[in-house]
């Protein structure tokens, strides 16, 4: 475990976490899932010797674009942060979601963000991961500038439980339904 985590607010980190592994996505709730892609980090940090990052989102994208949408996130920033702790994780890039972000094209945040700025060795996303303007931007697109960019796109297979994909939605509805003791099985905590 990490005893304290760097946080920026921004795409301008120290050297020391450049070359790092970089995990992108909101990681509401940390389920299994998420844990699965965590694990997969860890592993390769015990072999490579590179920090681990976390790119996230504040507030999760489609709560900026669904102002109606309410009490939607399954963990807040303070929870998030103490759980990357468990995770290892050495650094947060804790992004503004705002209308500005949301314009940039997918080409530009892979080179202008990912590759001038933060420059992992590693990229963890997850099968469903979108980004860019009008989220055209997805994993083939990240896969096609690894060796331009000098980086290493790992995407594992996503988690199932009995047949059904793992998902911060699916414990969001059950959460809504009451239904705790699933939801619990699915964060691994209660």
């Amino acid at each position: 475990m990490v005893k304290k985590i760097k946080i920026y607010k921004n795409f301008k980190i120290l050297k020391s976490y450049q070359n790092s592994i970089l995990l992108i996505g909101n990681f509401d709730g940390l389920h299994i899932g998420h844990q699965k892609l965590f694990k997969k980090a860890k592993n390769l940090q015990s072999k490579r010797k590179n920090k681990i990052g976390v790119l996230t989102f504040d507030p999760i994208p489609k709560m900026f674009f669904n102002k109606k949408i309410k009490n939607y996130r399954i963990s807040n920033l303070n929870q998030k942060i103490e759980l990357f702790k468990k995770f290892g994780v050495n650094f947060i890039i804790n992004k503004k979601f705002d209308r500005q972000f949301s314009k940039i094209q997918c080409n530009d945040f892979i080179k202008k963000i990912l590759f001038k700025k933060i420059k992992p060795n590693y990229i963890f996303v997850s099968n469903n991961f979108r980004f860019g303007n009008k989220r055209l931007g997805d994993i083939k697109l990240l896969k096609s500038f690894e060796r331009k960019f000098n980086y290493k796109i790992i995407n594992p297979s996503t988690l199932k439980m009995r047949g059904q994909v793992v998902s911060s939605t699916i414990i969001r509805g059950l959460l809504e339904k009451g239904n705790l003791q699933i939801a619990n099985k699915l964060l691994d905590r209660n």
